[in-house]
């Protein structure tokens, strides 16, 4: 039996390298009629520092799917078509996988437009404690919406189990 660690027992840099591509930064789903959103934020660790090589996956069956890069202040944008509501009371929102270095396994959280989520009759939204729910809200931000990422500590972005 060797001692050296094996690749799911290190923690190392996350290499983004060959899984951006600028072809990638948005697929629409085929006769999606939405209008476009624009989504920027930041990917932050629990010390309030960017995380420079994150990759965000944003998705919705509606909407289709995005990756996309974080830069050398931790930040992204990108524009996606805009989700429609889903079945059961399921408010418009993407749901985002999130790759950094320093995780073993992406996280998944959702990103939620806060004009559209006031009340929430969102199932998954409604199961969050209100005092969290903030940090799955898009705010508005000019012509774009705004949704950061905060990895842990105060402030962190709520995260759900695969």
């Amino acid at each position: 039996m060797s001692n050296i660690p094996t690749a799911s027992q290190t923690v190392g840099p996350f290499f983004h390298h060959g899984l951006i591509h600028d072809d990638l930064q948005c697929l629409p789903v085929h006769g999606a009629a939405n209008a476009e959103v624009a989504v920027r934020g930041r990917v932050i660790d629990g010390c309030g520092e960017p995380v420079t090589d994150a990759m965000l996956e944003f998705w919705h069956p509606s909407s289709g799917f995005a990756r996309v890069a974080t830069d050398d202040a931790g930040a992204y944008a990108l524009a996606l078509p805009r989700p429609k509501a889903g079945p059961s009371g399921a408010l418009p929102h993407f749901a985002v996988a999130v790759f950094a270095r320093g995780l073993l396994r992406h996280l998944y959280t959702r990103c939620y437009l806060a004009g559209e989520a006031k009340a929430p009759s969102d199932p998954v939204l409604a199961s969050v404690p209100t005092d969290r729910r903030a940090t799955l809200l898009a705010a508005g931000e000019g012509d774009a919406v705004r949704f950061d990422v905060v990895l842990q500590g105060p402030g962190e972005t709520v995260f759900f189990a695969p």
